[in-house]
């Protein structure tokens, strides 16, 4: 009997409400069950108190039970098909119970009003009077048609039973009286919502919402008024509503929530009228406990307000601003209000009164997107060589909606790619790398600079080997060697500028520094920036700027630098256009342009208290990282710099200023091999005469002599040529001519000694 399993089938409609189980009489005899005998059933994760009575038609193997006194994870139903193991049913042992305490749900909060107070005890006791009961358990009592919905049990007397039998002579104690809405909410809250790299953000809503919301009366006896709004502003994809929701479950608030399609009416004053439904919906749940009401994205509700004060919008906001100046301060409910963009919000909503405090919730930052990532992929199958420390320095600009995508993405690219038949499906670093291609962070959507660019490595570059090394010194080293320069008091430049003879691979060198150092890549040139309408210009540029601040660490390339500003001392007009882009440059630059809503993450410090267990050495990199390359890098390029304006080029600005050389023999012979990696060359061809032949060609007219080789090939011989000869190098150096000349060479070599 112990060995065999219990099909569960739907109760008997004579046994609804009779809290009986019906079970076989040989599986009663071996339980040591009698008719009317209490036992305790686990099903699932909940229990059900019920007593034993015979099947009638003696049939064994089989269960029915009623759900008259249960956990309250089996409020939901029972699911079916479902088996029980007979050692899950135990026979307990049921005194008359003397008193016990219990909490009353209420369908109407009328009721709770309007009843007098001996009322509820008296009802509750005629509800439960011949019924087992045990703590922590639930008795739904919708089906006999009364103001109550569910009678939860706390506590019973004597204290030692583990359940108890209810007569006339109980004594029943009301504890707390809530509505069914409010228990709904309460039982939603109640599981813990995960909130990856926010922690410190969240604590500081908590401890904003719960001075007001449960202290409300401690505030009025100092003769302060509560906080009436707290607002939320981060960008899209942030985690402005999972905070909100998971801040609420923390305080044990009810969450009434306000989306602007919901509000919005076709008819006039329909939307005034949805939204004073919604605050007297939120006023009366306060009533019953803390009530929180969220208006999400609350500037489409509430934009500054133009025109006519007879226009909709208008109308919309003053019912808005009314509402919250008539909270009052004995109200039990807080407005949360959040948006991406807080300049388009009407300034009479941001002041004390409305929305006391606002709560900045910026871009992850590296930490942040390492603990986001841990959290996301707690529950996924790993494989043994997933460095999360290496994908959150990856995914800079990335928020947690694009952390969640590249999870999913990389789950995806795990069952696509591993056998159909396997049911376990183990995700590797490779499926990661394959969904970083196909996820951009949202910060970057829509970017005036933003450029797809094929990766380049150190090595496609040929020769410039003083110019790498300055370059990874600036860009590189910095972020691989962190400790090193904050050991040293060395922190890396703001700007760099290259400056050679067109065609010699600044781009190039651009693109690799910001490949192999996995910053963020931000490309910008006049025809960008330049705008027939005043102002415009110098708005696009910062938008850039502040794009590249939110995906730090970034690198933000001006190309051709000296066609986007210029100098002020060629005699161009103050209020030229290049001048005011200058400006907005410099000030940029100097840090002026950062504003308040641009913070990020809040900062850790390096150093570890004494008695704390080691930290790892890469967790300890990560911190290093993060505190050390929180900026933008501008590095501009141009091969005109004398006539860029002096105070660009001061320390502080573009410090570092590098000069990239036409290459050299040794250089040439470099890109050669480069160029000629993929091409099947004849045995007379020798790459170091053609280095030696090509003096003043750039890297670009190398490139180009290699491609008319080997079209020569194609054109003199046929479609079906295996090798590039000699002698068609040779033709096409007659036809390509260096793009430098002495005089230049000689001109950027004088601008160097200065």
């Amino acid at each position: 009997m112990e060995n065999m399993s219990l099909q569960v089938l739907p109760l008997d409609p004579v046994d609804q409400g009779t809290q009986r189980c019906r079970l076989g009489p040989r599986l009663m005899e071996s339980l040591g069950l009698n008719i009317g005998t209490p036992v305790h059933i686990s099903v699932l994760d909940g229990d059900c108190l019920c007593t034993a009575w015979p099947r009638s038609d003696l049939a064994e193997g089989f269960l029915q039970f009623d759900t008259k006194c249960i956990t309250e994870d089996l409020i939901g139903g029972i699911p079916r098909p479902l088996a029980v193991s007979p050692s899950h049913i135990k026979k307990i042992v049921c005194p008359k119970l003397k008193g016990i305490r219990v909490d009353v749900i209420v369908r109407h909060m009328e009721f709770k009003k309007c009843s007098p107070p001996s009322l509820l005890p008296e009802l509750v006791k005629d509800l439960l009077r011949g019924l087992y009961v045990s703590p922590d358990h639930v008795v739904p009592v919708a089906s006999l048609e009364t103001p109550v919905e569910l009678i939860e049990v706390r506590h019973i007397h004597p204290c030692g039973s583990e359940a108890g039998l209810i007569t006339a002579k109980t004594s029943i104690e009301v504890g707390e009286v809530k509505t069914l809405s409010q228990h709904k909410t309460q039982l939603q809250h109640s599981s813990k919502i995960p909130l990856g790299g926010m922690d410190a953000v969240c604590d500081s809503l908590t401890e904003i919402l719960k001075l007001p919301l449960l202290y409300p009366r401690s505030l009025h006896r100092l003769g302060l008024s509560c906080p009436r709004g707290v607002l939320l502003i981060g960008p899209p994809g942030v985690g402005k509503t999972l905070l909100v929701r998971s801040v609420a479950a923390a305080v044990g608030a009810s969450l009434v929530t306000i989306n602007g399609p919901v509000i919005l009416g076709s008819r006039p004053g329909e939307s005034e009228e949805n939204l004073r439904k919604m605050f007297r919906r939120a006023k009366d749940m306060s009533e019953e406990g803390p009530c929180v009401l969220f208006v999400d994205e609350i500037d489409s509700l509430c934009p500054k307000r133009a025109g006519s004060s007879s226009a909709p919008e208008n109308r919309l906001v003053a019912q808005l601003l009314t509402l919250m100046d008539g909270i009052g301060s004995e109200g039990r409910f807080i407005v949360v209000g959040a948006t991406n963009q807080p300049d388009t919000l009407d300034p009479a909503l941001r002041r004390p009164g409305r929305f006391d405090r606002e709560i900045v919730i910026g871009v992850p930052t590296l930490l942040q997107r390492k603990s986001i990532l841990d959290m996301l992929s707690s529950k996924m199958s790993l494989s043994s060589d997933v460095d999360m420390n290496a994908l959150a320095e990856m995914t800079t600009g990335c928020v947690g909606a694009d952390l969640t995508a590249l999870c999913r993405e990389a789950a995806l690219q795990a069952i696509l790619h591993s056998s159909q038949d396997s049911g376990c499906h183990v995700i590797s670093m490779e499926n990661f790398l394959q969904a970083l291609k196909k996820i951009q962070p949202s910060c970057l959507r829509s970017s005036i600079g933003l450029t797809d660019f094929k990766h380049i490595t150190w090595d496609q570059i040929g020769g410039l080997e003083e110019v790498k090394l300055k370059l990874k010194q600036s860009i590189e080293w910095p972020l691989k060697f962190p400790e090193a320069f904050l050991r040293l008091g060395l922190t890396r430049p703001k700007g760099v500028l290259l400056y050679g003879p067109p065609g010699c691979a600044k781009t190039c060198l651009v693109r690799a520094a910001a490949a192999s150092s996995h910053c963020s890549f931000l490309s910008v040139s006049g025809a960008d920036l330049f705008s027939p309408y005043v102002g415009d210009s110098e708005k696009a540029l910062a938008q850039v700027f502040r794009q590249a601040r939110a995906c730090a660490p970034s690198i933000l390339f001006l190309d051709e630098i000296d066609s986007v500003l210029g100098t002020r001392a060629d005699g161009r007009a103050p209020h030229s256009v290049h001048s005011r882009v200058l400006s907005v440059i410099l000030n940029e630059l100097d840090g002026v342009g950062l504003r308040v809503v641009e913070r990020r993450g809040v900062g850790r410090k390096i150093c570890q208290p004494e008695g704390f267990p080691e930290e790892h050495e890469e967790d300890r990199q990560l911190k290093y990282q993060e505190v050390c390359n929180k900026d933008v890098m501008v590095v501009a390029a141009t091969n005109r710099p004398d006539t860029l304006d002096d105070a660009l080029l001061r320390p502080g600005r573009l410090d570092k200023i590098i000069y990239v050389p036409p290459p050299d023999l040794e250089a040439r012979l470099a890109i050669l091999k480069i160029c000629t990696e993929k091409m099947p060359l004849a045995s007379d061809v020798s790459l170091n005469e053609l280095a030696e032949r090509t003096h003043l060609f750039s890297g670009a007219d190398l490139e180009n002599l290699c491609k008319e080789a080997a079209l020569l090939t194609l054109q003199e011989e046929s479609m079906d040529a295996s090798s590039i000869k000699r002698e068609y190098f040779l033709k096409s150096l007659q036809s390509v001519t260096p793009s430098l000349s002495p005089e230049q060479v000689e001109f950027y070599e004088n601008l160097l000694k200065r």
